[in-house]
């Protein structure tokens, strides 16, 4: 199945959402929730899978879902086709503040490896499969375990990210080392690995784990300063030490005025 050649525009800055513009009998696949609206003409079906040529028959379907299901993700896609005669538009929303990055896979050797939660939509024809690490060490302590998402084709795909984003091209052997969580995607040529931080007291007292993620090149690698695990461990402390009251929750009179509170 030929991708799709799908064009879009990208609005907002913290909280973006990308709008595709589709001709009369293109469509997109976009992950479960994340359609924000659309036009007339534009035609919604559930897919059980992601509806790639690699899904066709009762056995490749069911093989695409379970490995979106190994994912964490839903079983099922949906697909948005123009059925009318002029370009139709539909737009896919993030759901938390960050970046949405176009991926032209045809560009990147035809295969990208993202966070299981990164992917948002894609011209229909590309591919969403799994991809297993080859190290002990990056699936116990990587945070993400043993599986990432694998975008296959030569068609346009987008993934969402928190935060200020910034890719980075590794030269031949290039290091760089990184949290865990803020490992975005990165290209299939691109060495990926857990290690130990090699110091006891920064793991325990240092705020930033026992592990880092290593990426080695060559290859390029998307990187995210606010992992949305990060951003939700902060909102959880933050309503933990201000309770249930109001206007002072997170500061630092919100947990000492709640001392002097009557039951």
């Amino acid at each position: 199945m030929a991708m799709d050649v799908i064009d879009y525009q990208i609005f907002g800055d913290d909280m973006q959402f990308v709008e595709v513009e589709l001709d009369p009998g293109e469509a997109v696949v976009g992950e479960a929730g994340a359609m924000f609206y659309m036009e007339n003409d534009i035609q919604m079906e559930t897919l059980f899978g992601d509806g790639s040529a690699s899904q066709t028959g009762v056995m490749g379907k069911l093989m695409g879902a379970g490995k979106r299901l190994l994912t964490g993700e839903s079983l099922f896609t949906t697909a948005f086709s123009n059925t009318g005669r002029m370009k139709r538009k539909v737009a896919f929303g993030a759901a938390f503040p960050g970046k949405i990055i176009p991926m032209h896979l045809g560009r990147m050797g035809g295969k990208l490896l993202c966070q299981k939660d990164a992917f948002l939509c894609a011209a229909k024809g590309v591919s969403l499969g799994i991809s297993f690490q080859k190290r002990l060490g990056a699936g116990f302590f990587g945070g993400e375990g043993f599986i990432l998402q694998k975008l296959e084709g030569d068609g346009l795909a987008f993934v969402h990210a928190g935060g200020a984003i910034i890719e980075k091209t590794l030269q031949a052997g290039e290091t760089l080392r990184v949290d865990t969580g803020c490992v975005v995607a990165f290209t299939s040529d691109v060495d990926f690995d857990i290690q130990y931080v090699g110091n006891i007291k920064t793991a325990l007292f240092g705020g930033e784990g026992l592990f880092f993620a290593t990426v080695r090149g060559p290859g390029k690698v998307w990187l995210q300063s606010l992992p949305l695990a990060r951003l939700a461990n902060r909102i959880v402390g933050a309503s933990k030490v201000g309770g249930s009251h109001g206007g002072e929750q997170g500061s630092v009179l919100g947990g000492l005025g709640n001392l002097f509170e009557k039951d």
